[in-house]
């Protein structure tokens, strides 16, 4: 009988120091965001997904400490700040803006960036197969030729790509000279007009009249939140816009889209920050990018038929929204 109590006394301590274990040692990973957008919000809920299905760390809690900026760059070493004095595991950086002053700011913390379309071009790592110190991560960087491509199956008269770029963005800038060797390939050409601030995108979009015959429009952390604006000058033009933002030709909005998954750049996000909690140093992980088969084309059959575009029904990589 005494050796039954002594039995079920060892597991009921088993059993409070698991639970004490988990309730007083969470692992805490901050989200530093730039603003409210669905291509960041999608990664963000990836990123989440992607640790829930990863099973670790197992029995213990997981607190998300998510902060931004409202897409107001010069409040983001305050919000680093913030989420430094917190005393987070590693911290996640999501845009170009804030990986690069977390880069700068952050040493002796794990540093996780997401949603970047070039970090050698952004300054972010010497090399893109390789980590270094204390940052690695995962990219966004789309298939441009592919995007191409696929507008061509739908414009196949066009020629000429217009594209607006925030000036003061090395994203942006990588994305131009991305388009440029796309297009190059595909016999094509761009118009590529930079962006200070986003006042001046309504009568920049106004010089793309009579000369181009689509508009993409990417992740920009400046001209991604300005779609509208571009949008509704576009169709005064009669100009179909593309965007990186699948949500967009969903709803309707533009009038198509060649998207990576942004759920999946968090799912990628997920793969480095678990191997990050497991022990394995930043500048020994191979950032991660997207493959062919993380992009979806779509178009807005709504949009197709308010521009008096005809969509050819027998191409089957072409899905229309309603």
């Amino acid at each position: 009988m005494l050796k039954k109590i002594k039995m079920i006394y060892g597991i009921i301590l088993s059993l409070l120091f698991t639970v004490s274990g988990v309730c007083a040692d969470p692992i805490k990973i901050a989200i530093a965001n730039y603003g409210p957008h669905p291509t960041l919000q999608e990664t963000i809920q990836g990123l989440k997904d992607g640790l829930t299905k990863a099973g670790y760390p197992e029995g213990t809690a997981v607190i998300y400490d998510i902060s931004d900026v409202n897409f107001d760059a010069t409040l983001i070493p305050q919000m680093l700040s913030k989420l430094v004095a917190d005393k987070p595991r590693l911290i996640v950086a999501l845009s170009t803006p804030v990986a690069q002053a977390a880069k700068y700011k952050i040493k002796d913390i794990p540093i996780v960036f997401s949603a970047i379309t070039d970090p050698v071009q952004a300054k972010l790592l010497k090399n893109k197969l390789q980590g270094i110190d204390n940052l690695s991560g995962a990219s966004d960087q789309p298939d441009l030729i592919a995007f191409l491509q696929f507008s061509k199956t739908l414009l196949p008269q066009a020629k000429t790509i217009g594209l607006l770029y925030s000036s003061s963005e090395d994203n942006d800038h990588a994305l131009v000279e991305m388009m440029a060797a796309a297009a190059k390939a595909a016999n094509m050409t761009v118009m590529a007009l930079p962006i200070d601030n986003p006042e001046d995108i309504p009568l920049r979009t106004q010089q793309f009249k009579d000369k181009v015959d689509l508009i993409y429009v990417g992740t920009s952390g400046l001209i991604q939140p300005s779609l509208p604006a571009i949008v509704a000058v576009a169709d005064s033009l009669k100009i179909p816009v593309f965007s990186a933002d699948e949500s967009a030709a969903k709803n309707d909005e533009v009038f198509g889209s060649f998207a990576v998954s942004y759920h999946q750049v968090g799912l990628n996000t997920a793969d480095i920050v678990v191997r990050i909690l497991k022990g394995e140093k930043p500048g020994d992980i191979t950032p991660i990018y997207p493959s062919f088969s993380n992009h979806q084309g779509l178009v807005s059959r709504k949009k197709a038929e308010q521009l008096g575009i005809f969509l050819p029904s027998r191409s089957k990589n072409i899905t229309t929204s309603n």
